[in-house]
Parts: C-alpha cells; sequence; structure tokens
C-alpha cells in the first residue's frame, strides 16, 4: 500500500502524464536538443576515419543494381496488367495484351464459391492445385490435374511409412464427387438395395438404424443392376442426411443439431428424404447414369420420383491418417462458440450421441466409433493462436466479421447450418479473404503495442456478396481394420480446401499423392482403388494408359538395353487355360488341343468374372454359374473343391494377402502359379540355397511365358517339350499391389481364383491332423522378368472377417 501512495504521489509531482513516453517523437526537435552529443559522435567518427567518408572499393555494394534488374520490369507490367483487369476490358485507346501468365495467376488465387478451375483442353485443377504443383509430379488422371508423388524415381516408401506409423498424413481428395438422391425413404431404399452389395438390408439391425438415421456411414460396391452377377462400377460411401427413429432413446437424438429430415418412416409415401453417395472421379460418370437410370426405374415401377443430382464443384473430400491424426483434429478443428460471452473459444462441444466430453480429447478414438459421422460448425482455422492457451493474439473480437457478416450468422443453430450443407440449392458462403484477417491481426497487434498508423487503409475486397468466418463441415471416422491407424475424411464446401489444407500442412502434416496413398493402403493391407479392382472398367482404362507410357519410355532407349515386354494389363483369362488341365483326369495337354487357345475372346473386355467381396456373393455366383456350391471356407473334415465346370464359365477370384515364406520381393504384375507337393517340400527344406535346388523356368522361357498376338492381346504359351513341361507351373492369380519398401510386414496384394485355392487346399491337407492345418495356402510367386520361383502363404482375406465381414472398404 506504500509503495502504490508514493507511486501516486510522484505522478503527482511530475506534472500527470508528463512523466509517460510521448506518442510522436519530432525528428527535428529532438536533433536540435541533442545537438551537442551529435556533433562530438560525428568527431569521433571522422578522426578514426581521417575525414574520409567514402567507402572502400572492396567494401562497395551495387546498391543501386536494383533498378536495372529484369524482374522489376517484369513486376511492372504485372502490376500494370492486373490493374487492367481489376478495372475492367482496356479501352480501344489502349492496345495492352494481357499475358496468359497474368490470367492463370489471377485466376488461380481466385477462390470462387463452387466450381473448379479448368485448363484450355478442359481438364480440372483442383483447389490445392499451385500448391501441388510447386511440390510433386503432377498427371492428368481422371479428367484432373492430380498429385502423382513427391518428384524422384518413386522412392521414399520408408518416410512415408514412417510417417503414417508416428505422424499424420493429408491428401486431397476432392476428386471424389458426391451424387444426391432426394425422394421417399422406401423408394430410396429400394434403389440402394437394387445398386449395391452389400445391401443395407443386408446389416444387422443396430447398423442399418445407425446408417438410416446418419449417425454413421456406409461402404458397398456400386453396380449396374442385379448385383453382383452384373458388372460392377466402383467402390462407393453413402450416408443419409441425420434424421431420427420414432421411438428412440433420449441419448440417441442427436438429429436435432444437424438438419434433420424427421422422423423416420416405414411407408413409401414417408417425408422427402436425402442420401449421398461418393464416387471415385474415374468411374463417377458411369455411376452418374447407373443411378438415374436406377431413378426413372423406380419411377416407371411405382410413379414416385426421385430426384438424382450431381454435387460436382460444391463439397470437396480432405482424408487425413496416421497415429496422430486426432491429435491434428483437436488442435485444427474448433467449434464456434454458443453465445459472445464465452470467456473463450475453446469450450466443451457435444460428440454426437455420446455425452458432453472434455475440450483436451474431443477425438479420442475409444469414444467413437467406427464408420461415425460427426457434424460439426466450426471457426476459420486461420482464426486460431497457435498456443491454444494463449488468448492475447485472439479475442473473442477477432471472430466478428466487420463488413462481410456478424457473430450472429455464424453462431446460429447447428441445424440451420447443416440445412445449409446437405442442401445443394443453398449457397455456402465462401471464408473471409485473407488479406482482411491480416489488416486485422494487424491492428490488434498495434493496439497492443498503443501505436496508431493513421494512414492505414481498410484493405480492398472482391466483389463477393457475403463470406463467412466459420464453416459447416462433416467429420467421417474411417473403418477400424485390425493394428492400423484411425483415419479421418473431412467433407466441406469446396471453397473451404485452401483455408483446411493450409493449416493442417502448417501444424506438421505431410501432403501425398496418388503414388504414396497406394503404399499406405499397401502397407495397411487394403485395397487402393482403381488398381486393386480388375473388374471395373476404370481398371481397364488406367492400365491400357499405364502400358502405352511404358512403351513410349522403352521406345526411347537403346535397343541392347530395352526391357522385354510383359503384359499390362495382366492376361486374366489365361486362368482359364489352368482350370481345363485340372479338371481333365491326367492333367496333361495333349498336342493340338489347348496349343494355340485364345487367351481373350473380346479385345475390348480385358476381365470375364467377379471379384467376390462379401460372403454372400461367393455362393450366389457358384449357384448362378456352377452346377453346384462351391466353398473355400475351412471344414474340419476335408476342404470341397473338386467341381466340374466348362471353360468358358466366367472367373471368381477372391483377394488374398500374400507373404513370402523365406526370401523374395514380389511385384505388381507378378503371377501366381500353382505349386505340386514336391515344390512345397523342396522350397521348405533348409537345403535349397543351390541354382539346382530351387523351382526354376529356363531363361528362355521367360520372355515368353505369355506371347502377344498381332491383335495386341495375350495368351499362354503352352510348353511343347518335355524339360519345359516339368519346369512350367500353371497360373491362378496375379500380384495387384507389389511389396512397398520400409513395411514392417511385406505383404503383396493379388486375386486368385477361388476355385483353384480351394483345389490347393484339399492337396496341401491331404494326409493331416485337423490341427495341423492352417488357413494360409502355400503357393508360388514368380515375376514377369524373373526365372525363379519363390513360396509365398496365401492368406483370403474373407476368411478373416468376421461373419458379417466384407472386403468392399478401400482407399
Amino acid at each position: 500500500m506504500a509503495s502504490s501512495g508514493n507511486g501516486n504521489n510522484n505522478k503527482k509531482r511530475g506534472g500527470g502524464l508528463s512523466s509517460l513516453a510521448p506518442r510522436e517523437i519530432s525528428v527535428q526537435k529532438f536533433s536540435e536538443a541533442r545537438a551537442a552529443e551529435l556533433e562530438s559522435l560525428h568527431s569521433i567518427v571522422s578522426e578514426r576515419l581521417n575525414k574520409d567518408f567514402r567507402s572502400k572499393r572492396n567494401q562497395r555494394r551495387r546498391t543501386n543494381a536494383y533498378t536495372n534488374q529484369p524482374s522489376k520490369k517484369r513486376n511492372i507490367k504485372r502490376q500494370r496488367s492486373e490493374s487492367l483487369l481489376s478495372i475492367g476490358q482496356p479501352s480501344s485507346s489502349q492496345e495492352t495484351k494481357i499475358p496468359r501468365r497474368v490470367k492463370r495467376r489471377l485466376e488461380l488465387k481466385g477462390n470462387p464459391e463452387s466450381g473448379f478451375s479448368t485448363t484450355g483442353d478442359g481438364t480440372k485443377r483442383l483447389r490445392t492445385h499451385v500448391w501441388h504443383a510447386k511440390r510433386f509430379s503432377m498427371t492428368k488422371l481422371w479428367g484432373f490435374h492430380l498429385p502423382l508423388g513427391l518428384h524422384g524415381g518413386g522412392r521414399g516408401s520408408r518416410d512415408i511409412l514412417k510417417k503414417s506409423r508416428q505422424g499424420v498424413l493429408v491428401h486431397d481428395a476432392s476428386y471424389h464427387i458426391a451424387v444426391q438422391l432426394e425422394g421417399p425413404e422406401g423408394s430410396l431404399l429400394s434403389i440402394l438395395n437394387m445398386l449395391l452389395e452389400p445391401s443395407p438390408l443386408s446389416h444387422s439391425k443396430e447398423v442399418f438404424d445407425s446408417i438410416l438415421t446418419g449417425l454413421s456411414y456406409g461402404n458397398a460396391m456400386l453396380y449396374h443392376v442385379e448385383p453382383p452377377v452384373s458388372q460392377v462400377i466402383a467402390p462407393v460411401i453413402y450416408m443419409w442426411r441425420p434424421s431420427q427413429l420414432p421411438k428412440r432413446n433420449v441419448e440417441e437424438k442427436v438429429g436435432d443439431c444437424v438438419g434433420n429430415d424427421g422422423p423416420v418412416s416405414n411407408g413409401d409415401h414417408a417425408d422427402s428424404r436425402k442420401l449421398w453417395l461418393w464416387i471415385h472421379a474415374s468411374s463417377f460418370s458411369e455411376g452418374y447414369a447407373s443411378l438415374k437410370l436406377a431413378c426413372q426405374k423406380q419411377m416407371d415401377e411405382t410413379g414416385v420420383l426421385v430426384d438424382c443430382l450431381s454435387l460436382e464443384g460444391q463439397l470437396a473430400k480432405l482424408e487425413i491418417f496416421g497415429t496422430k491424426a486426432s491429435q491434428l483434429l483437436q488442435k485444427t478443428i474448433h467449434p464456434v462458440p454458443s453465445s459472445e460471452n464465452s470467456p473463450s473459444i475453446l469450450r466443451k462441444c457435444s460428440m454426437g450421441q455420446a455425452e458432453v466430453k472434455n475440450v483436451v480429447e474431443p477425438y479420442k478414438e475409444e469414444s467413437i466409433s467406427s464408420c461415425a459421422i460427426l457434424p460439426r460448425f466450426v471457426i476459420d482455422p486461420r482464426l486460431i493462436p497457435n498456443n491454444p492457451c494463449d488468448d492475447s493474439t485472439m479475442s473473442l473480437e477477432m471472430t466478428k466479421t466487420k463488413s462481410t457478416e456478424s457473430l450472429e450468422m455464424t453462431t446460429s443453430t447447428e441445424a440451420e447450418t447443416f440445412k445449409c450443407l446437405w442442401d445443394a440449392n443453398c449457397e455456402l458462403y465462401p471464408p473471409e479473404e485473407e488479406n482482411i484477417l491480416c489488416w486485422e491481426k494487424h491492428q490488434s497487434r498495434m493496439k497492443s503495442f498503443c501505436i496508431d498508423d493513421p494512414a492505414d487503409e481498410f484493405p480492398k475486397i472482391s466483389s463477393r456478396p457475403r463470406s463467412s468466418r466459420s464453416c459447416p463441415l462433416l467429420l467421417l471416422k474411417h473403418k477400424q481394420l485390425g493394428d492400423t491407424a484411425t483415419g479421418w475424411s473431412l467433407i466441406l464446401p469446396l471453397s473451404w480446401v485452401k483455408v483446411f489444407w493450409n493449416t493442417f500442412v502448417s501444424k506438421g502434416a505431410q501432403a501425398i499423392g496418388q503414388r504414396e496413398k497406394r503404399w499406405v493402403s499397401c502397407d495397411a493391407g487394403l485395397p487402393f482403388f482403381p488398381s486393386d479392382f480388375p473388374d471395373c472398367k476404370a481398371y481397364s482404362s488406367l492400365k491400357m494408359s499405364e502400358a502405352a507410357d511404358l512403351e513410349e519410355k522403352a521406345q526411347r532407349r537403346p535397343l541392347a538395353v530395352r526391357p522385354s515386354r510383359i503384359p499390362i494389363p495382366p492376361p486374366w483369362s489365361s486362368i482359364h487355360v489352368t482350370r481345363c488341365v485340372k479338371e481333365s483326369s491326367d492333367q496333361k495337354l495333349t498336342n493340338g488341343e489347348t496349343s494355340g487357345v485364345e487367351i481373350f475372346s473380346n479385345v475390348g473386355k480385358l476381365f470375364d468374372g467377379i471379384v467376390a467381396r462379401t460372403p454372400h456373393s461367393l455362393p450366389t455366383f457358384l449357384q448362378t454359374f456352377t452346377n453346384r456350391v462351391e466353398t473355400i471356407q475351412e471344414d474340419e473334415t476335408k476342404a470341397r473343391a473338386g467341381i466340374l465346370q466348362n471353360s468358358d464359365n466366367k472367373l471368381c477370384l477372391v483377394r488374398v494377402l500374400l507373404h513370402a515364406f523365406k526370401e523374395g520381393s514380389f511385384e505388381e504384375g507378378a503371377v501366381v502359379c500353382a505349386p505340386s507337393l514336391a515344390d512345397v517340400s523342396l522350397l521348405k527344406s533348409g537345403c535349397s540355397e543351390g541354382e539346382e535346388e530351387r523351382v526354376t523356368i529356363p531363361q528362355s522361357s521367360v520372355s515368353c511365358y505369355f506371347q502377344e498376338q498381332p491383335s495386341g492381346t495375350w495368351e499362354l504359351n503352352v510348353p511343347e517339350d518335355t524339360h519345359t513341361k516339368q519346369s512350367h507351373r500353371w497360373p491362378i492369380g496375379f500380384v495387384t499391389t507389389g511389396f512397398v519398401r520400409g513395411s514392417k510386414k511385406p505383404t503383396a496384394e493379388a486375386l486368385c481364383d477361388a476355385v483353384l485355392l480351394g483345389r490347393l487346399r484339399e492337396e496341401q491337407w491331404k494326409g493331416k491332423d485337423v490341427k495341423r492345418r492352417k488357413k494360409e495356402i502355400y503357393v508360388l510367386v514368380r515375376n514377369l522378368r524373373s526365372c525363379a520361383y519363390r513360396l509365398a502363404l496365401a492368406t483370403i482375406v474373407l476368411e478373416q472377417q468376421d461373419a458379417s465381414g466384407d472386403d468392399v472398404h478401400c482407399f
């Protein structure tokens, strides 16, 4: 108390505010008051320099060289061109032609509310195109300019896998396009049951109710008609607009905060509901046409109208995966305060159907179920301080929009905000411009230092009508499979992609392209679309383009070092020949019977068959195309695999995971062959180190194992001489994704024939006790440019799933 009293007396003696530092200083008056000190300082310096103030020649710098630099001239031209664009079209007297480079820069800097910017040939650019083009190798795929991967020769997988295990990865998946179906619930369910496999009704009641009310999403394969026998299109993610089931518990009523569609009814004349299906860009046109045809068919049969609308250019999708993905969301995703009286922006928020959680861990993996949908209405992440505990750099006043939008808009109820996100015809306001936020932050810092800047003016803004400082989004938790790290997907307006992308990258996330994403999917044991889906048209078009690129690169190399040609894509129809051989009684080929068999009956159709991805699709296929039901599931008594078929039957493949038994690295396109019992015992023994003890084929047979026909197709070359017949092994499948360098458990993904796998298991189980029988099947794998067969263990993915599991989830 005494010290405070003395301080007040000192202020009074000093004349009030005269003791404080002045707000403004006059340089001229200051120099006149300190003239004596300045003169003494000048005399000291002049004595040391002998009154020679000229700079020495060895210490001179070209201080004026920047005035003649060409970069400054280009900068002046660019400013003139930008001024012309800002004013409008140039007049007739000004014949200044605006460079294409300037137009492109201004176009890429813009952030329209919807739509992608396109190049001259119509190829779309992502909103993060400029960021990726500076750091990644770009390629044209599926109508988009997409990041292929980091610069280099395709290496770097060790660092990416390490980052996925110890950090977080982010990927711009805005090339996935949503299709909206709107109509009565009964009509929408009938369309989904017609086109999807597994259908929504095949799930358990709890899972079905969770998907139907919008609490979770579903994964399925989209077909044309009558799945799974018809042609498959692509894997899709479908989600319903949040709603409520009648007579539900109080803790499950979460539809009130997400803009629900009203109670769900089982009648066909229920209130209109909305449904989103996310389709990959490579199969979007095909899937969109199939959905429109199904809606038209539904209208012709029942007379009920179901609207089918494309949301291309309105919504975006960002994918985050890694062990620290939840921590990144905690740093970035902060809900909007419920009122202006909140002490801090970091308040407690609701967590869907769960109770109120602590803000420290709102995205804890244990508290959120797989495939859950979390609706959020969050603050612009650019307004979040780097240190969440420090509110001095950003107060609640920063969340107010002075020129475009008031806080009343951002603090509206969640029901109103998510109606905007689910309504395709409603405007989704873009984020605030960067220059306005920077100006406000500069003003707040100047005020914190008690410095006035009267010359500072409000920055120029664009002609957009309104903008927002809060964003509605949906958080989708990826399905938890085994020991893989949990991933998340963010669905948000397209105009907000840049904002969240820059925030994620600045907070430690590493961006990846198509190549790196495939590495992560293979390490997790998940299929990657479209590389692991040969039954889709997107796979055929992708492989044909890859084959053309490899052929062009090979033609540039000298003939002496040019690699031998290999079939791309793999000749899947060659598995029919193996079926014929296995069905014959003596398992030998006679001259003239199968030699010269045409592998491709139709040049345009590279794959004739299906891939069983659900426990119900395999028996359904075998009942349709065979005489008896076939199973490859484990049986304690015996393995049923002997079944008589015609060679013109369609293939039925299953996805398997290959692990090298002792040694070997399996590449993409490697052929999977059926071994004999002698091959298995030889390769399992420890004395197979010599070249004579290995299972190999002659070096001359490597390049002619598959022969290219004049039509451009490939067929299996059946050997005729005795020595080649002994070393020949019959193909039962092909590797779609090879080993990834740096993986702790190197795994290759392959597709093999279900019938032939059953035969192999039956042969390898003969004479063994039930306890000694293993689910893994011994197979031989050979890279197409190698002569050595490697022993591998094949694990069928469907057998690892539970009774209600499926294999339709992909990256």
